[in-house]
């Protein structure tokens, strides 16, 4: 690893004092090999203001691969830092070049996906995610890996926006064993059980450890605990608190009154706390047809159409010498309204006959 390293080093001082549009595609590869040895050495910090630089200056020689290349680098270094306020900056201060391949795109889109996830941005974190599974190879074996990682971290996301993932996920047969530690985590927070949470988190910690999302897994706890009071709050029509409290497994069964308030101030259940004899009192139960929820998610799900035509539009390639083609003749105008004007007075003499 050392050894590579230093070649890595070597190779990109020889690149600096080379000013040759022609080796702009060696220098991709050279930055992304580099970098690779740089973070198998545990160094990849270091190499940071080298890309930096780079990026600056493929950027205004309009070399996208490139610069494609060395904003996805610069967003992994502050990924794996976990530096991620200077990951969104970097993205708001940069513009991805829309000319890249999708291979770029669909790692510019899974960090953006990360970054938006870390600080709460479920929804826009979980759009990017599902646009990076797209954009990514679609052959079968191929991209295994990134499709993984995308497809467990989409499926916390999905998770901590109160939806549950499509069983598909977790059924392919290459990915199930992969799958099986976020399977088992669906389950517990779908069916509100906040004991099978506590017991999954314990048996697969170093599972979500090793794929970077154990602190995202931690924020499911209250995400568990709601959907096991909407359980709670839809089979009894009352209950007291403190048998409520021991329903969910509660470590502090005094706190389920803050925690029922909350949950009937943000819409998970529709009731209303009795607080002179501590009994929560299940209200009956809305019909969802009669508001606006299925316009707002109809509304929802024709703007991402539109905005995938959009992108299919702006991606679409054309020849490049296709506004050179030369201009007929003005001949060969004379020549093509001559055999028109035939051809109306032949169709003409038929009518006539």
């Amino acid at each position: 690893t050392d050894a590579a390293v230093d070649v890595g080093q070597i190779l990109l001082e020889r690149l600096r004092t080379i000013s040759r549009r022609s080796l702009d595609p060696l220098a991709e590869r050279a930055y992304a090999f580099t970098a690779l040895a740089y973070e198998r050495a545990g160094r990849l910090a270091e190499l940071r203001p080298a890309l930096q630089a780079a990026m600056r200056s493929a950027q205004l020689h309009h070399f996208s691969a490139c610069h494609a290349t060395l904003l996805n680098l610069l967003l992994r270094s502050l990924v794996e830092s976990k530096l991620y306020v200077q990951a969104e900056k970097l993205i708001s201060k940069s513009a991805f070049p829309d000319a890249a391949s999708n291979c770029h795109t669909a790692r510019y889109l899974y960090y953006n996906g990360r970054i938006k996830a870390v600080q709460l941005e479920y929804t826009d974190a979980h759009r990017s995610l599902l646009q990076a599974a797209r954009k990514a190879p679609q052959s079968a074996g191929r991209a295994l890996g990134f499709k993984l990682t995308v497809a467990k971290l989409d499926t916390i996301v999905q998770l901590l926006l109160g939806e549950v993932p499509e069983r598909a996920v977790f059924r392919a047969a290459k990915t199930r064993a992969a799958m099986r530690p976020y399977l088992e985590l669906v389950q517990a927070v779908r069916l509100g059980r906040l004991a099978t949470f506590h017991a999954v988190m314990e048996e697969h910690a170093a599972a979500f450890d090793a794929d970077g999302n154990h602190s995202l897994v931690l924020r499911l706890r209250q995400n568990v605990i709601r959907a096991g009071l909407r359980n709670v709050s839809l089979a009894y029509s009352r209950i007291p608190l403190a048998e409520a409290a021991a329903k969910l497994a509660l470590d502090k069964p005094t706190d389920m009154g803050p925690i029922a308030s909350k949950a009937i101030r943000d819409g998970v259940i529709d009731a209303t706390i009795d607080t002179d004899a501590a009994v929560l009192i299940s209200s009956n139960s809305y019909d969802a047809c009669a508001t606006f929820e299925p316009q707002q998610a109809f509304h929802r799900r024709i703007g991402f159409c539109l905005n995938l035509h959009n992108e299919a539009v702006r991606a679409m390639s054309y020849p490049a010498d296709a506004h050179k083609d030369e201009l007929p003749s003005a001949e060969a105008l004379k020549e093509r309204q001559r055999e028109e004007q035939e051809l109306m007075e032949s169709i003409g003499d038929e009518e006539d006959f």
